[in-house]
């Protein structure tokens, strides 16, 4: 759930960014994700880094470490300022079906970027691995 106290930011063409939120002297950037970006004392900086950011970063893989497991490469698919929407990297697979899983916003700190290579992405979808997080 998106706090009271963020200011939604959005680009010219209407794409939000994400949120800034004031606190004391700080201006916080909020990203998508409702993850903090490092204060400053000045708005139009805290414009400017949630522009620096972008949405692009939501394209990328990202590793969720579920229940405290092993990670599980996962694509975003939605975000609604109350729940991010996952699903397994499919690789671009538009054949693939893939079950859609809900997590809570702000993202939680299982959710984080990957940091493999693209074999590692795969081996992470086999096996037992994938098994465990099919269950959950």
């Amino acid at each position: 759930m998106i706090p009271d106290t963020w200011i939604e930011h959005r680009r010219e063409d209407g794409e939000r960014l994400g949120w800034i939120e004031i606190v004391g002297d700080a201006c916080v950037p909020i990203d998508a994700l409702g993850r903090p970006l490092p204060a400053t004392t000045d708005w139009l900086d805290a414009e400017a880094a949630l522009e620096e950011r972008g949405i692009g970063f939501l394209a990328d893989r990202y590793a969720w470490h579920r229940d405290g497991g092993a990670a599980v490469a996962v694509r975003i698919t939605q975000l609604d300022g109350e729940h991010v929407f996952v699903k397994y990297d499919d690789f671009g697979d538009v054949t693939a079906s893939a079950a859609v899983y809900e997590l809570p916003f702000p993202a939680p700190d299982e959710l984080r970027p990957w940091t493999g290579d693209t074999q590692d992405a795969i081996d992470s979808l086999s096996g037992e691995n994938a098994q465990r997080a099919a269950r959950g």
